[in-house]
């Protein structure tokens, strides 16, 4: 069975790597604050002090890494690319821009590394769950050697070459953001208009306008619970490189530029550690002129 090497145990590292470890592979663990690799010691994983001892010996790496600067910071350090075991895969499952994706594809080839980009979508409870949506550009060959590990967290779909991957995930944020907007003023209508909220959502169940985010978003919304399963200052991360992105193309996204200019208000005034789903505060703010 192959030797893997997992890069950043947070929020959502964290449980995809104690997946892969409950699945039966070898598993070896870096983060930057040593504590957060520790705890995946009682589920079987080896733990590495440097990006050098991990990536050494590991058959397939995974990076899970908060941003482009982040995934930057480990795949361009001598320490990870002068330690990389010849034939091996590398696996970014970070949200990324397009254009870095393929950029770490190009420096990667050139020492005879495969590269997939595979950003995942599911928030925390999909990767509990081990059934997040894995969204995967790349070579068909290596992403049919990968398949089996990826498994373990959730269900990988090949969209594309590198950086299809990362445009697929930024077509998810897209419909996620702009859903998370229409459900926050469906609450907010029923709230100022005397209709029960609660009973909205339920009445909708199984409908056109029933979703996930209708049925979780919706409900963190009325309890005001905001306790951050996706951050806001994620998503307005994802909005602005959804936007960068469409540019890049000579593509105007006029609804996702709403949507990011709200999430841009919201960590503005100091709700970007919130749970994305506060999108309901900045339409509670407007309402409050």
């Amino acid at each position: 069975m192959k030797k893997i090497g997992f890069i950043g145990i947070g929020l959502m590292g964290f449980p995809m790597a104690k997946n892969i470890l409950k699945s039966g592979y070898e598993l070896k663990a870096f983060n930057r604050s040593l504590a957060k690799a520790e705890a995946l010691e009682k589920f079987g994983a080896e733990i590495s002090k440097t990006v050098g001892e991990l990536v050494k010996n590991s058959d397939i790496i995974i990076t899970m890494l908060t941003d482009d600067k982040a995934v930057d910071e480990i795949m361009e350090s001598s320490h990870f690319l002068e330690n990389l075991k010849p034939g091996s895969i590398v696996i970014d499952m970070s949200s990324i821009k397009p254009i870095t994706a393929k950029k770490h594809e190009k420096n990667l080839g050139l020492k005879k590394i495969e590269y997939l980009d595979a950003p995942v979508s599911g928030g925390t409870v999909g990767a509990e769950e081990g059934s997040l949506a894995i969204m995967i550009g790349g070579d068909q060959k290596v992403f049919k050697e990968a398949k089996d590990l990826l498994k373990t967290m959730g269900n990988p779909t090949l969209v594309g070459p590198v950086g299809s991957g990362q445009v697929s995930k930024l077509a998810n944020q897209i419909i996620v953001g702009l859903t998370i907007g229409a459900v926050a003023e469906a609450i907010t209508l029923c709230e100022k208009t005397g209709a029960d909220p609660i009973k909205m959502i339920s009445a909708l169940s199984g409908g056109w306008a029933d979703s996930k985010v209708l049925q979780t978003h919706g409900k963190r919304m009325i309890n005001k619970d905001f306790s951050p399963k996706g951050k806001t200052s994620t998503h307005l991360k994802d909005m602005k490189n959804i936007l960068e992105c469409a540019n890049n193309f000579n593509t105007h996204l006029p609804i996702s530029n709403l949507v990011k200019e709200m999430y841009k208000n919201l960590v503005e005034n100091g709700h970007g550690n919130d749970d994305h789903s506060s999108l309901y505060k900045e339409i509670e703010r407007m309402n409050q002129k």
